[in-house]
């Protein structure tokens, strides 16, 4: 074996035992990131917001260390509880008073004025595990005495129903995610060998990327909560195997002509590595807008989707084509290509031949069905749902608030907060209780008097409403409007229900300023790749047009079919910022190599020849995108499956319709002009042989 060979056997095998180890070292690290999440609403919050100032002065007034799980219990039959019943209850939660994550003492069981009900409030670490607590607490109350019903409720309980919905992260969802790619990758080589070395190089980024998120989040860098985690799983799994799709396309497009296997793939490396590098930068900088969020779990998904790009541009392009150079055509198996095998483009070929003959046709097709479905978008609803709506499925602590809300003043338990000036502490309290939606408001005393600190008083507030709708929300709003016209008050309002509020408001604010930058992001890195303005203008345009098509049809189907109550305001930026910045990059795998044949064959050939050569990596590249989106639907939350439809559908419009057929035939009909104000320089040598 010459030097040279040894080299070409000995680098790629070098590069191989290096991912190896990477993986060896960082994958485990993939199944702790749920120990170093949080997902407290409050901590996502900018220190600006009214409910975060709130929070940091409740301390000096009560004890914030624990929040409440309210056990509720009621007679089925409407009837009147019995002191069995009643002493039940109390006796079950007891022993676990003062015991680790339980505060020392619980308070008695209270009746309801109907009598058919009786509620005892349970203080939970806030430091503790509350999936751990309330699972101790339901499990003492599993066996209640006939014709009663029990449910545990509250934040805490809530807390520990969100802790469970994430739990299928670490485990279902990459098993989900996993197996649908393998099908796809399958049925798209009709290889056993190659699916599982692509399906290898996404788990060896998704292990990187685990293991530099959780040093980040170890250290306090960032924050990380479960919807981030599940979008890092998802996003890398569907990036890696984009790229990876791209490459092996193009290598099996240089073996048909190459005989030499290391030659071919060193030819298909060299197409591939401006497009996917360029892809991935447009995703990392269209995510890294996240960071100009005002909320913390926004901005804190931007550097994780960030880091999750590029560990899966690092191994499409040093593990990927090293595993494929000691591999060979054998990746290939049964079917190993070579200049017999013919062209693998014949589906394309026709739809190429079929756009090329009636472009204008096609793109006003094309356009008018996109635009029907756009014309639907206004009637998504995005002004915000009820924490109690967060969970698709029967949840404990929700059907527990039910039954409280049946008996009690639902707000009992989660108390709204406001902070006065003492001075006017009296005057405060007097108009809060004049509010529509206020059941009580007192000040907060102890045996001496009110509790008094730096000047300042507490007013404990009960709601009428079920804390985590909006109802109470609303009831926040006008709150907040009473106390900042009384004199001297400087009053501030917090709660667990102002936290929603301020979170949803956030949100709305988010929206409106980062879709825009995202836009101009976008379109400058287009115009830096396609040495032009008017194409990625185009390109632009089609991308949002798609985005509004899905939100559209998402509309029609969450208001009808899926019956769901509505959305948070960061669905449709989620979803925008993922579907923008991905489906830019089928625009940027075809019109790159558009751009590429165009130097050659002019810009009509070149757009037919792109389509050809890349209409299968595009369509199957959307399809493992938008299969891996739809695995978040597995997580039983509303947000996940809200945004795993609104990408997975975008993404198959983006990559079946748009790039397919509408940027095609709009190239065809624009022609050269597509390049302005560049040229091709094919093109000008057409126009000069076509004017003599």
């Amino acid at each position: 074996m010459t030097s040279s060979r040894l080299a070409c056997t000995l680098v790629p095998a070098v590069l191989v035992l290096i991912w190896l180890g990477v993986a060896g070292a960082t994958g485990p690290l993939a199944g702790k990131l749920s120990t170093v999440t949080t997902d407290d609403a409050s901590a996502f919050l900018p220190s600006s917001a009214e409910s975060t100032r709130v929070a940091e002065q409740l301390p000096a007034f009560t004890d914030t260390g624990y929040f409440p799980a309210i056990v509720v219990a009621e007679k089925q039959d409407g009837g009147p509880m019995t002191a069995a019943d009643t002493a039940f209850v109390s006796d079950a939660v007891t022993p676990l008073a003062g015991t680790p994550g339980f505060a020392p003492q619980f308070s008695p069981a209270i009746g309801a004025a109907d009598g058919a009900a009786v509620q005892l409030f349970v203080p939970v670490s806030t430091d503790g595990k509350p999936k751990e607590q309330i699972g101790k607490l339901r499990d003492a109350l599993a066996n209640p005495p006939p014709g009663v019903a029990v449910a545990v409720t509250g934040p805490a309980a809530q807390a520990a129903d969100l802790s469970n919905a994430f739990a299928g992260i670490d485990g279902v969802l990459l098993l989900v995610a996993g197996a649908v790619v393998l099908a796809i990758l399958i049925v798209v080589y009709r290889s056993p060998i190659l699916p599982l070395v692509v399906l290898l190089s996404a788990v060896f980024a998704l292990a990187l990327a685990s293991g530099v998120v959780y040093w980040l989040a170890s250290a306090g860098t960032l924050e990380l909560n479960g919807q981030s985690q599940g979008i890092l799983f998802i996003l890398v799994f569907g990036a890696a195997t984009d790229y990876a799709l791209l490459l092996v396309a193009r290598y099996r497009e240089a073996l048909s002509a190459e005989p030499d296997a290391r030659a071919a793939l060193r030819t298909a490396w060299r197409a591939t590595l401006p497009p996917i590098c360029a892809s991935a930068a447009t995703v990392i900088l269209g995510v890294l807008c996240l960071l100009l969020s005002d909320l913390n779990s926004n901005r804190s998904l931007g550097p994780i989707a960030a880091i999750g790009i590029a560990a899966s541009l690092l191994v499409s392009i040093t593990f990927l084509p090293a595993a494929l150079a000691l591999i060979g055509r054998t990746a290939f198996w049964p079917r190993r290509p070579g200049p017999a095998t013919g062209s693998t483009h014949r589906i394309w070929q026709r739809v190429a031949a079929f756009v090329a003959r009636s472009p204008r046709k096609i793109w006003a097709a094309t356009l008018l069905v996109l635009v029907i479905g756009a014309a639907f978008a206004p009637a998504f609803r995005a002004g915000g749902v009820s924490t109690d709506d967060f969970f698709l499925g029967e949840t404990e602590s929700v059907t527990g608030a039910q039954m409280h809300g049946r008996h009690f003043d639902a707000g009992s338990g989660t108390p709204t907060w406001v902070i006065t000036d003492d001075a006017a502490a009296v005057r405060t309290a007097e108009r809060v209780r004049a509010v529509d939606g206020v059941a009580a408001a007192e000040i907060l005393a102890a045996a001496s008097g009110p509790v008094t600190h730096d000047g300042r008083q507490a007013i404990q507030v009960t709601l009428s409403d079920d804390p985590n709708s909006l109802a109470a929300q609303d009831t926040v709003v006008r709150i907040r409007n009473a106390v900042s016209s009384v004199p001297g008050a400087d009053a501030e309002v917090g709660g667990a229900t102002a936290v929603d509020l301020d979170t949803r408001t956030t949100a709305e604010r988010d929206r409106n300023v980062i879709i825009p930058i995202v836009l101009a992001v976008v379109l400058a890195v287009l115009v830096v790749l396609l040495r032009s303005l008017l194409a990625p203008l185009i390109l632009l345009a089609t991308t949002v047009l798609s985005f509004g098509t899905a939100l559209g049809v998402a509309a029609l189907m969450f208001n009808g079919p899926f019956g769901f109550p509505g959305a948070d305001p960061v669905v449709p930026l989620f979803a925008f910022v993922f579907l923008v910045a991905l489906g830019i990059d089928y625009n940027i795998f075809l019109m790159t190599r558009a751009r590429e044949e165009a130097q050659a064959h002019g810009t009509r050939d070149g757009m037919i020849r792109a389509l050809t050569g890349t209409g299968g990596v595009i369509s199957a590249a959307g399809l493992v995108l938008a299969a891996t989106f739809s695995a978040l639907a597995v997580i039983p939350l509303l947000f996940l499956a809200q945004v795993a439809f609104l990408v997975a559908f975008g993404v198959l419009v983006d990559t079946l319709i748009v790039r397919s057929l509408l940027v095609p035939a709009l190239t065809l009909d624009i022609g050269p002009r597509i390049w302005w104000p560049g040229a091709i320089a094919a093109d000008t040598s057409q126009d000069a042989r076509t004017a003599d």
